[in-house]
């Protein structure tokens, strides 16, 4: 890609008439969602379109996963592939784009060009709305279809309407869809420490998380079980079934050309079990010498040091915006009396912080040291929200986003308490987003329709959602998929597993507000879609 956009740091607000305007809306008055907002029933307008013709009944809004926001409809053919029709773009920037949708649609690409032909895809930028980088508007007229967006990325997902219209249908129908996200950030989480899965599958699941336009690709490569990528600066640590960096740079640049930026996490100051085994001197103890599962000693400075190297090192591997943390579950602060405990990290914090220094006080600047070392290669750090502490005097650095998954922790704070603190935050709850291998302790396989029916990106934690006035700094979520018994299916068994869930996250992600289709519609619509 030639042009990268950052994207806007809150939700975008629609301005334009929203809903899938299929016919199958209530027209009883508004619907309530889980986040508590009215819907209203979108109009489909025809105002703008040609006059009444004999021919032609007035269009239907294309039916696509997830639903477009607006659509405007007309009198007219629509559009469909044909043999010797193009696809032409008119910015350089956008020929990426150009190629790939010509070739999935059997068109000809033929790339920078002002001339017009019957039956011709045209890429440009310029439009959108509210200068959203991911809105775009989409018009089939005259035989032709024109997708235009402020930056290419917008472009991209116009392309991924036209695509899922062609395939779900056969035509794009006539009218003008104008269309954004809810929420700029849209992810999927894939844990390959505990599973190691292949390039192969990974690569099919960019492409296909492209083509519902989800944006993040999360991979956790590093826990207690393994260290998944090659590393030069630690090679101890990297378990024998691993990525090389060159199979992961590959991953990252099918990722980028698709508008998915990967998210790396390298979990500490806990779950590092892998980097333990090869250096067990790290290892944090109590007080009788017993030995606390993945947890490395933050009062020894050689900790520090070489998760540091690491992220150092990957930041050359993972170029994109935004660094996960991890900091979740350390074991020092889950035991009642963490100072008796373990007094070597109580020492360390009255030395750090002064007499009342405590060991919360220590991870904390734990935390904030390494959100410093990925700032410094101009990351925005994440954590999860059990890795921020109440009642500290060292606060969390205020950059750092928190990545909602639970409220079941030792002082678990509900997440308005981290909204009204005025941090950002990112959806991952547990009871809805979160598809553990083996399904241990209260864990089930999610279906979607739970997700569908009863999630938005304000349901943070258990089923309650969080007041509306926090919206905005809900900057989206993400479906995650974790390997705590990574025997439990095959890789082909967890695609199959989470088709219909990563449908129903996006399509809340990309419009929380109640669905038109049933769960029954919207799995066949799935299921036509490919």
């Amino acid at each position: 890609m030639q042009h990268r956009y950052a994207l806007v740091g809150g939700a975008f607000a629609a301005t334009v008439g929203l809903g899938v305007g299929l016919g199958l809306w209530a027209t009883s008055g508004g619907d309530q969602s889980p986040s508590g907002t009215a819907r209203s029933a979108p109009q489909t307008s025809a105002a703008t379109s040609p006059g009444p013709t004999r021919t032609y009944p007035l269009s239907q809004a294309p039916r696509t996963i997830p639903a477009v926001r607006s659509h405007t409809a007309a009198r007219g053919p629509g559009w469909r592939p044909a043999n010797g029709e193009r696809v032409v773009i008119t910015d350089p920037s956008l020929a990426d784009e150009g190629k790939l949708i010509a070739g999935e649609l059997g068109l000809a690409y033929a790339g920078r060009t002002n001339d017009v032909r019957a039956g011709d895809v045209r890429l440009t930028l310029g439009g959108g709305q509210g200068g959203n980088p991911e809105s775009y508007t989409m018009t089939v007229r005259d035989g032709r279809v024109t997708i235009s967006g402020p930056a290419d990325a917008g472009v991209f997902y116009g392309t991924r309407t036209l695509k899922q219209e062609v395939h779900g249908g056969g035509t794009a129908p006539e009218g003008v869809v104008d269309d954004a996200p809810a929420k700029p950030r849209r992810g999927f989480m894939l844990d390959i420490a505990r599973k190691p899965y292949t390039v192969g599958w990974i690569e099919d699941r960019i492409r296909e998380l492209s083509d519902l336009k989800y944006n993040e690709l999360g991979l956790h490569f590093s826990d207690d079980q393994a260290f998944r990528i090659q590393s030069d600066t630690h090679p101890e640590i990297v378990s024998a079934d691993h990525l090389t960096k060159a199979q992961v740079k590959a991953i990252v640049a099918l990722a980028t050309s698709r508008h998915i930026t990967v998210v790396p996490e390298i979990d500490s100051p806990g779950h590092l079990g892998a980097v333990i085994a090869a250096h067990p001197d790290l290892q944090l103890r109590n007080a009788r010498g017993v030995a606390t599962k993945g947890a490395v000693d933050i009062s020894k400075p050689r900790a520090a040091k070489i998760v540091d190297d690491l992220l150092n090192e990957f930041a050359g591997v993972f170029p994109g915006a935004y660094w996960h943390l991890g900091g979740d579950e350390y074991q020092a602060l889950t035991v009642r009396d963490p100072a008796a405990s373990y007094p070597q990290l109580a020492a360390a914090a009255r030395k750090a912080y002064g007499s009342g220094g405590t060991v919360a006080d220590l991870t904390t600047g734990w935390l904030n040291a390494r959100a410093a070392t990925v700032r410094a290669h101009d990351r925005t750090p994440r954590a999860w929200n059990d890795g921020f502490y109440r009642n500290t005097s060292v606060q969390a650095a205020k950059d750092i986003e928190v990545a909602y998954w639970t409220g079941k922790e030792i002082g678990a704070r509900p997440p308005a308490e981290y909204l009204a603190a005025g941090r950002k935050v990112l959806n991952y709850n547990d009871e809805f987003l979160y598809y553990v291998l083996g399904q241990p302790q209260t864990f089930v396989y999610p279906t979607g329709q739970r997700i569908y029916e009863q999630w938005t990106p304000r349901v943070l934690r258990g089923t309650q959602a969080v007041p509306a006035r926090y919206d905005a700094q809900i900057l989206g979520g993400s479906f995650a998929v974790w390997g705590d018994f990574p025997h439990a299916q095959t890789q082909d068994q967890v695609a199959a597993g989470i088709r219909m869930p990563l449908r129903a996250t996006i399509q809340k992600l990309w419009d929380p507000r109640t669905p038109a289709l049933s769960w029954t519609d919207f799995k066949a619509l799935a299921g036509r879609l490919g």
